[in-house]
């Protein structure tokens, strides 16, 4: 992979990002953005039916054949492609697509969908792809209707692959995702984060945060600080920093929630507030509350002994900078 990259690399389009060095899904939103603010308005959206499952092995072997001549390296190539998968000790040999997880399957990929690249190129099409995902933007609905239709031909009877129409769209792109990010609509297009990467984000911290009912705080938030700092290193990148001051703070309600299930009895709870410095009277006054962990999450006393600087004292990032 790494010798035949350092070869290929340099000839695919310049309108590809995935899986290529020196490339990132940063560069293919942002692009993405820039046609969308130059009044390319609709998104033309493919999404390629289970697509590494279904290269035809014969047809990329033969793109392959044309740029190395090497017989040892063909046949290493094929026997890697012809491996099989192994599902409890059973190997079931493959007859089409290539191994997800493969080394050489994300440089593969690149080489069978440089095709669909160059003829969209050749059309005079501005796009971006990134892997198997690839949107087209043009400036109307009845050319995003049209550009559908042909490119959907082109990648079915040329490059044998499968589009899923139901996954598939012509449409705004304030209404897509491009790579877990949207766009805002108006005068100045920014890039947003994708409603479906913001319920992911919610599922994980939920899943999370109820198993803290068996075990202390600090181990909550052992397990959730690198993916909170995985997700800020992605998402980032969007321009709408109030989304992530708002996830910064919900999962700050979440910890406050989990902590007050922890304490159970009100005098338990009585005595960690003052514990945390909270003054008697408001310690005894939310302790013997009936009111829900979720409510009382936003209450005073746990705003003042579970602060902000409590939990990041506890080692919880933040999603972006001054919350």
């Amino acid at each position: 992979m790494q010798v035949l990259q350092r070869k290929w690399d340099r000839t695919f389009s310049r309108h590809s990002y995935g899986f290529r060095p020196g490339r990132s899904a940063h560069q293919a939103v942002a692009q993405a953005q820039q046609y969308i603010a130059e009044g390319y308005g609709w998104v033309v959206d493919f999404d390629l039916e289970q697509f590494f499952d279904r290269v035809n092995h014969d047809k990329l072997m033969g793109q392959i054949a044309k740029r190395v001549e090497d017989k040892r390296l063909l046949k290493l190539i094929r026997a890697f492609l012809h491996a099989g998968v192994m599902e409890n000790g059973v190997v079931s040999p493959s007859v089409e697509g290539t191994p997800q997880g493969g080394p050489l399957s994300p440089l593969l990929s690149n080489l069978v969908l440089d095709e669909l690249d160059r003829e969209l190129e050749r059309r005079g099409h501005r796009f971006v792809r990134y892997a198997d995902d690839s949107n087209i933007y043009v400036r109307s609905e009845r050319a995003g209707q049209r550009v559908m239709e042909s490119v959907t031909r082109f990648i079915t009877d040329k490059l044998r692959l499968k589009v899923n129409e139901t996954k598939s769209a012509v449409a705004r792109p304030q209404v897509r995702k491009f790579l877990g990010f949207s766009f805002t609509a108006g005068p100045e297009v920014k890039r947003t984060i994708a409603p479906k990467a913001l319920d992911r984000f919610k599922a994980r911290i939920r899943e999370v945060t109820r198993r803290a009912k068996g075990v202390s705080i600090e181990t909550t938030i052992e397990e959730l600080a690198p993916y909170m700092r995985g997700w800020r290193s992605y998402f980032g990148f969007c321009e709408t920093p109030e989304a992530l001051v708002y996830l910064t703070r919900w999962v700050r309600l979440r910890l406050r929630a989990a902590l007050w299930r922890q304490w159970k009895t009100p005098r338990r709870r009585r005595a960690a507030l003052l514990a945390l410095g909270v003054g008697p009277q408001l310690a005894s006054n939310t302790a013997g509350s009936g009111r829900g962990p979720w409510y009382l999450a936003r209450a005073k006393a746990l705003s003042v002994g579970l602060s902000n600087a409590h939990f990041k004292s506890l080692g919880l990032p933040t999603l972006t900078d001054g919350c």
